[in-house]
C-alpha cells in the first residue's frame, strides 16, 4: 500500500474539486507516456492504479507472432516460449512488468508534466461547465485588477473580465472591492475559460429584483419588462398572478427599501415601476410616468404609436436629454412618435387642407380607382404602403405599370408630408411669436432719461417714479424710538391719493 500516493491524490481532489477517476486516468496517462519514453513512442503499454490502495502497475504488452514486423509491439513465438513457456501460442498477448525505476529522471519528469497538464484540462472542462449552467445569474466576486478601464474579478477558482463597455457609467471599481455582477457569457478558450461579466446589461437589474422580492422568487409576481439606461435611469414592468398582490407595492417595498436597495447597488440608478398591461395603449401611457397622457393612436401594422399630452406634459414624457420617452419605447418595444395636442390638432387641421384624393394622382383611372377601393385603398397613403405584388394582380396593371404607379405615390406621399411638416411648423413658430411679453423691456423709462423722450418724442412713455411716487420706498420704520407717538404713527400708503 502505498500512502504518499493516496495522500496525493486526495489533496490534489480536494484543491482542484476535480473527480478521483479523473486524477488517476491522469495519472495511468503519465506512467504510460514516461514507459515509452524509455521503450519507444509506438510501445503497447498498459498502467493502472489502484484506487484502494494506491499501488501502480506498469506492463509492456506484446503480441507473439510467427514473423516480427514491428519489434516494439510484436515477440516471436520462440522468443515467447523462452519467457513464458511452451502453452503460447500464435496471437496471445504477453506482459512484461516494468518498474518505475527503469524509466529515469527524464521519463518521471514526462509522467509528472502529463499528469499537472491533464488535471489542469480537466480542472478548465470543469470551471467552464460550472459557470455556463450559471449564465444569466448574479455572483459575487473581489476586484483584483483595473486595466485600462477593463476589471479583472477574482471569482476563487478562476478571474472573470468586465469589460468596460459593461460597467456602470461613473462608478468606481477600486481594488479589493466585492463586487456583484450579472453572467453574460462563458468563452472556452486556449487559456482557459473565460468569464463575462456586466453591471449595465438589464438582467442584471432583473436579477438583483428577484433577489429582492421574495414574491418574485415565489413565482406570484413576475417582471415583463425591463429598460436601462445604466447608471442613470430605469423601468421596470411587473405583474401579478394573485390579484390580492399589488406587484408594484411588492417592488417598492416598506418605505421603499426593496426597490432602494436595488438602486444602491446600481450606484444611484433610479427606477421606475409600472404595472404591466397586455393593452398596448395602457402600458405605453404607463410606461411614460410621471406625464399624463391624453390620447394614443396605434398603427399596428408599423408597430408605432402616436402619443399625444398636453403642452404641459409635453417636457414631463420626453424626460431629461429624452431619456423617459426612450425608456418607454424599449420597456413596450413600441416606436413612440410624441406630439403635444396643440401640435397634433395643427397637424390635423393641415392635413385635411392639404389632403389630396387618390382620383387626382397621376396614372389613376376611374376603373383603377374602383379597383383599388375594392382593396380598401381609399388615399395615397394606403397606396404607397401596399405591396407590389397585390398593385400586379389588379386588372390592366402589369409589373411595369404597377411599379411606376407605386413609385409615384410614395414621391407624391413623402412631398405632402413634407409640406405639412413645414406649415405646421410655420403655424406652430406664429403662434410661440403671438405669445410674447405683452411689454418689451423699454416700456419704463427713468424718469431723467430725456434721451429716449427725444428719440421718440410721439411714443408716450411711461415715468416709474410718477407712478410708484405715492408708496412706501421700502424704508424700515422710523429709526427714531425716543418718542413712543412717532412709533405708534402709520404710514397710509394712500394718503395723497385723489381716489
Amino acid at each position: 500500500m502505498d500512502h504518499n500516493i493516496l495522500n496525493a491524490l486526495s489533496e490534489i481532489t480536494r484543491e482542484k474539486n476535480i473527480d478521483k477517476a479523473i486524477i488517476l486516468e491522469s495519472l495511468e496517462a503519465g506512467l504510460q507516456s514516461a514507459a515509452r519514453k524509455k521503450l519507444g513512442a509506438e510501445a503497447n503499454i498498459d498502467a493502472t492504479v489502484d484506487p484502494e490502495n494506491g499501488a501502480m502497475s506498469v506492463e509492456r504488452v506484446m503480441t507473439v507472432v510467427d514473423e516480427v514486423d514491428d519489434p516494439d509491439t510484436d515477440i516471436s513465438l520462440e522468443e515467447a516460449e523462452i519467457e513464458f513457456g511452451d502453452e503460447v501460442e500464435i496471437g496471445d498477448e504477453v506482459r512484461y512488468p516494468l518498474t518505475l525505476s527503469d524509466f529515469g529522471r527524464n521519463a518521471i519528469l514526462v509522467a509528472k508534466q502529463i499528469l499537472v497538464q491533464k488535471v489542469r484540462e480537466a480542472e478548465r472542462a470543469q470551471i467552464f461547465e460550472e459557470f455556463r449552467d450559471r449564465v444569466d445569474q448574479i455572483i459575487v466576486g473581489t476586484v483584483q485588477q483595473v486595466d485600462r478601464g477593463n476589471v479583472l474579478v477574482n471569482l476563487g477558482r478562476t478571474e472573470a473580465l468586465m469589460p468596460y463597455r459593461e460597467q456602470i457609467k461613473g462608478e468606481r471599481l477600486g481594488q479589493g472591492r466585492t463586487v456583484r455582477a450579472y453572467i453574460i457569457e462563458v468563452l472556452d478558450s486556449v487559456k482557459g475559460p473565460q468569464v463575462i461579466l456586466s453591471r449595465s446589461h438589464p438582467g442584471f437589474l432583473k436579477e438583483l429584483f428577484h433577489q429582492e422580492v421574495p414574491e418574485i422568487q415565489e413565482g406570484i409576481v413576475s417582471i415583463k419588462g425591463v429598460a436601462r439606461e445604466p447608471g442613470t435611469r430605469s423601468k421596470i414592468a411587473v405583474s401579478s398572478n394573485d390579484d390580492r398582490v399589488d406587484p408594484v407595492g411588492s417592488c417598492v417595498g416598506m418605505k421603499g427599501s426593496r426597490v432602494q436597495a436595488v438602486t444602491r447597488e446600481l450606484a444611484g440608478e433610479r427606477v421606475d415601476i409600472v404595472p404591466w398591461s397586455a393593452d398596448p395603449s395602457l402600458l405605453i401611457s404607463r410606461a411614460l410616468s410621471p406625464a399624463e397622457v391624453s390620447n394614443i393612436i396605434l398603427h399596428r401594422e408599423r408597430n408605432e404609436a402616436t402619443v399625444i399630452v398636453n403642452d404641459d406634459q409635453l417636457s414631463k414624457a420626453i424626460g431629461k436629454e429624452g431619456k423617459n420617452v426612450r425608456l418607454a419605447a424599449k420597456l413596450t418595444e413600441w416606436k413612440i412618435d410624441l406630439v403635444s395636442s396643440r401640435e397634433y390638432s395643427t397637424r390635423q387641421r393641415v392635413s385635411e387642407e392639404m389632403a389630396m384624393p387618390l382620383a387626382d394622382l397621376p396614372g389613376v383611372s376611374e376603373e383603377l380607382l374602383v379597383l383599388l377601393e375594392a382593396f380598401a385603398v381609399t388615399t395615397i397613403d394606403d397606396l404607397a404602403n401596399i405591396p407590389l405584388e397585390r398593385l400586379v394582380g389588379l386588372e390592366g396593371l402589369d409589373e411595369a405599370s404597377a411599379d411606376s404607379l407605386l413609385a409615384t405615390a410614395q414621391a407624391t406621399r413623402d412631398e405632402l408630408r413634407r409640406m405639412i411638416d413645414k406649415n405646421v411648423k410655420s403655424e406652430l413658430d406664429a403662434e410661440i411669436a403671438d405669445n410674447e411679453a405683452l411689454f418689451a423691456d423699454d416700456v419704463f423709462v427713468d424718469s431723467d432719461d430725456s434721451d429716449a423722450e427725444a428719440e421718440n418724442p410721439e411714443e408716450p412713455t411711461i415715468d416709474k417714479e410718477e407712478i410708484f411716487k405715492d408708496f412706501p420706498d421700502g424704508e424700515s420704520e422710523d429709526s427714531s424710538s425716543d418718542d413712543d407717538d412717532e412709533d405708534d404713527k402709520k404710514i397710509d400708503p394712500f394718503a395723497n391719493s385723489e381716489l
